[in-house]
């Protein structure tokens, strides 16, 4: 396949959708996609490939891997990628909002009722349940992620992959908010050692701002440290959306004091549960730091890169996949990703302090890891769990 095919958006002929039929279709897919990338990529699939031919199989699976490759919610941008090939600029922005507005104002609404001052005890009990079960979401995750990580390490050290992986899952469990850093670490890491071995090459690419991200990463509070939360979320998060949890709950719970642990294991179960991208629970921490304003603030920072990779890249795309030093970059990055989403999975239960909750969170990890149960069932069965739990007269959490 040329570039050309790869990369230009496809020609505007009678088989190709108009702005208002993407805009129904994304939005339809924005409405009906719960249960996180998988079900976006075979929506989407479906919808282009299968009913609709409007893409190819391999430029379907093109647009995965090259999406895969950037940093962000993959099912985001490939959702952007595949209405920016079939009507452009304008295709993208419709396509993208579409997709993701509709979960944009159900987290929104339920984080209205969740996080409210007094919500109704039945309200607090279901999300004390689903919270419980949010730290075998994280291990189901991060497990998912371990298979294509280590075949793609064949082009890594099997020393290195390890030790990023490991790296990964102690920073999410012990660094908070300095967590990024430790994935660009991991991603410069591995960039520096493809060069030890190719000592001819010219240097490349400037290696990642650390400093000016970490002068960031200390802000005071207020709106700009919104901003630079939900920006970590959009922009430097690899692996997926779930790698944003890590990023997101040092920050929120300890550090800004915008929720407390419990209200954002909630935050975390409203983004699983509500249709569109994980990535939507940081709206839900956009509302308890500043409201409404605050959540939509959050979201629009967050996906604000997904566009940009797509609307300004999108033409580069086939020389990104066959770069060195970008696939250097993401090898490091990636399995030091897939420990991060793990890691999580210690402060996550660390939050929960009723035994119900525990034993809640044990049989999560029975549905969703042996018995393979999906993540919206496992999290609604938790959240009725915590309703029945405390109605029968146990405690809710502090």
């Amino acid at each position: 396949m040329s570039t050309v095919e790869l990369d230009a958006p496809s020609a505007a002929t009678p088989a190709h959708p108009s702005l208002l039929a993407v805009l129904r279709e994304w939005g339809r897919i924005g409405c009906l996609g719960f249960g996180g990338p998988p079900t976006h990529i075979a929506l989407l699939r479906q919808l282009c490939v299968e009913r609709r031919r409007w893409l190819t199989a391999t430029e379907f699976e093109d647009a995965v891997a090259v999406c895969n490759l950037l940093p962000g919610p993959a099912s985001t941008q490939l959702a952007i990628y595949c209405a920016w090939r079939l009507r452009g600029r304008p295709g993208a922005l419709v396509g993208g909002i579409a997709f993701i507005v509709p979960g944009l104002i159900l987290i929104l609404a339920l984080a209205a009722i969740f996080l409210a001052g007094s919500p109704p005890r039945w309200v607090r009990a279901a999300g004390a349940g689903a919270g419980s079960a949010v730290a075998a979401v994280a291990v189901q995750t991060g497990v998912a992620l371990l298979p294509a990580s280590w075949r793609r390490a064949r082009t890594v050290s099997r020393l290195r992959w390890p030790c990023y992986l490991a790296t990964g899952a102690t920073a999410a469990a012990a660094v908070g908010p300095w967590l990024v850093l430790v994935l660009l670490g991991c991603g410069a890491f591995e960039l520096a050692a493809r060069r030890h071995h190719r000592p001819g090459r010219q240097p490349g690419a400037a290696a990642p701002p650390m400093p000016l991200l970490a002068a960031a990463a200390t802000g005071t509070g207020g709106l700009l440290a919104l901003i630079w939360v939900a920006f970590k979320v959009g922009a430097l998060s690899y692996g997926g959306g779930f790698v944003i949890i890590p990023l997101m709950q040092t920050d929120a719970v300890d550090h800004y004091h915008w929720m407390t642990a419990d209200q954002f294991l909630n935050a975390v179960a409203l983004g699983q549960i509500t249709p569109g991208p994980v990535v939507q629970t940081v709206a839900a921490v956009g509302y308890a730091a500043a409201g409404i304003d605050g959540g939509l603030l959050a979201a629009a920072v967050a996906f604000g890169p997904s566009f940009a990779f797509i609307l300004l890249g999108g033409p580069h795309f086939a020389r990104l996949r066959a770069e060195p030093r970008i696939r250097a970059f993401l090898d490091g990055a990636a399995p030091a990703a897939a420990g991060a989403i793990l890691g999580s999975a210690i402060p996550l239960a660390g939050a929960l302090d009723r035994p119900w909750q525990y034993a809640t969170l044990g049989g999560a990890m029975i549905l969703l890891l042996p018995l393979r149960r999906g993540v919206v069932l496992t999290l609604l069965i938790a959240a009725a769990v915590g309703v029945v739990v405390t109605a029968a007269g146990g405690p809710l959490p502090q």
